[in-house]
């Protein structure tokens, strides 16, 4: 297994210290932040997060097999602990430090919606081209990003990084950190509207990751995308090269004869010196869309094509991002779009119910966060999605019921206040052949509709 961190690595990364007195040689061939996932051999990094303190976990670590404990607070005299000033910062430390000695291609993707499925997609394309890092799940803020960068191996030849926010100035100092080859930036959408006030705010948070990219990098971005402005300025700034993917003529990434079926779409596109059919099997044109974005990227990688193309086809959508199940003993058949939720990756999710469904489709919604002021017009603004896409509606949440009032009778199913006290109800209502999409932000915990949908009995509730 590859050794990531030696004793003297993390002393240089870190600016810690090993008790100097009964010296252990440290190979860490991974980095944990938490106890209950750690495997023998990963640097745990005590971190102190709002509910908990990883100090007091640090001879649990141990005892687990830790190759280090990097911690700023008392945990002992073991020698195997690294005293710094502040884990979080060490963490970052690492960070540089493994960037800094990586010499493959970094690609970073953010974006209103999207992002996650891109990053996914161009690990599947990468992979196929060669050794690929990427984050293992949506670790993409001030300490998902460090993470993700102390656990790269020096070796690989590609890493992909996912930065997000939800407020201004968060952007800017994640991207300093990754120093990205390629920026990829999928939408900017309505997401986190209330903590930033308006599109172009948005629009103009995401455009810093540009600023990161050296001269002569390249930004990948959807053609017609909102605040256009900013990543063209900020790409000048940058002196980087920007292409922007879509089907007009302009578009250096120029997409045409999409194919649309239940199980993906089939596409051609068109790069500079390079054009080909592509597959990707994840139905909807967003999905679509998101192979655009991250084949060009790949190719503005410097990645083998054929490669990339016969990677990208081996992706699947994630629990809770798209996967397609049967659930209630093969009855029905669940679309789990229910890890997180804005306005427009909600009416992506209901044309997708659109197009995959072949019995009743039944949408199960739970509320948008983070919207502020504009929460209720943006509940009410998917009516004309809903009615298109659905048959039946069920929906929690106090800024759902907007929209659940304005719904025909005919499409009304159940509301609740939340999806606790809704799961039951959409379970007793569905019958076989329906299919169920279930989708809402993550504080709505739509998880627990999945749940009472997956459980293999009659029972109901998270579970």
């Amino acid at each position: 297994m590859t050794v990531l961190w030696s004793r003297a690595d993390l002393e240089a990364a870190t600016s810690g210290r090993f008790p100097p007195s009964g010296a252990v040689t440290i190979a860490g061939t991974g980095v944990s932040i938490d106890t209950r996932t750690l495997r023998p051999g990963d640097v745990f990094i005590a971190l102190i997060g709002e509910n908990s303190n990883g100090h007091a976990h640090a001879a649990a670590a141990l005892a687990a097999g830790a190759a280090a404990v990097v911690a700023h607070e008392p945990c002992g005299d073991d020698p195997r602990i690294l005293k710094v000033d502040d884990t979080l910062a060490a963490m970052q430390g690492m960070a540089r430090f493994a960037r800094a000695r990586f010499a493959g291609r970094m690609l970073a993707v953010t974006g209103s919606v999207g992002k996650t499925s891109v990053k996914d997609m161009l690990h599947a394309a990468l992979s196929a081209c060669g050794p690929t890092h990427c984050a293992v799940a949506s670790y993409n803020n001030h300490w998902g990003v460090p993470l993700t960068l102390a656990r790269l191996p020096a070796a690989s030849a590609y890493c992909v990084c996912e930065i997000g926010m939800n407020h201004a100035g968060e952007i800017a100092p994640l991207a300093a950190m990754v120093r990205p080859d390629v920026a990829v930036v999928t939408t900017v959408a309505a997401s986190h509207l209330g903590l930033m006030g308006s599109i172009d705010a948005i629009a103009r948070e995401k455009a810093e990751l540009l600023l990161a990219l050296p001269a002569g990098g390249i930004a990948v971005v959807a053609a017609g995308i909102a605040g256009s402005d900013h990543f063209e300025r900020n790409a000048a700034k940058a002196r980087a090269t920007l292409w922007r993917t879509g089907t007009t003529a302009d578009c250096a990434a120029q997409a045409g004869d999409v194919a649309q079926d239940a199980q993906g779409s089939t596409f051609s596109l068109t790069l500079p010196d390079w054009q080909g059919v592509a597959r990707v099997n994840a139905p909807g044109r967003h999905m679509a869309d998101n192979a655009m974005l991250a084949l060009a990227a790949a190719h503005a990688a410097g990645a083998d094509m054929a490669r990339a193309v016969a990677g990208l086809a081996t992706f699947r959508p994630g629990a809770g991002r798209g996967a397609l199940a049967k659930v209630m003993h093969d009855k029905v058949a669940l679309l789990d779009e229910s890890y997180n939720a804005s306005p427009a990756s909600v009416c992506a999710a209901l044309d997708l119910l659109g197009l995959v469904a072949t019995g009743r489709r039944i949408a199960v919604l739970g509320d948008m966060l983070e919207l502020g002021a504009f929460a209720r017009h943006e509940h009410a603004s998917l009516l004309p999605a809903v009615r298109a896409n659905a048959d039946a509606v069920f929906c929690c949440g106090p800024n759902m019921k907007t929209l659940f009032d304005s719904l025909p009778p005919a499409l009304r199913g159940a509301w609740a206040p939340d999806s606790t006290t809704l799961a039951p109800l959409v379970r007793t209502a569905l019958r076989a052949g329906d299919t169920v999409m279930v989708k809402g932000s993550l504080g709505s915990r739509m998880r627990h509709v999945v749940a009472a949908l997956q459980a293999d009995d009659a029972r109901v509730g998270p579970a």
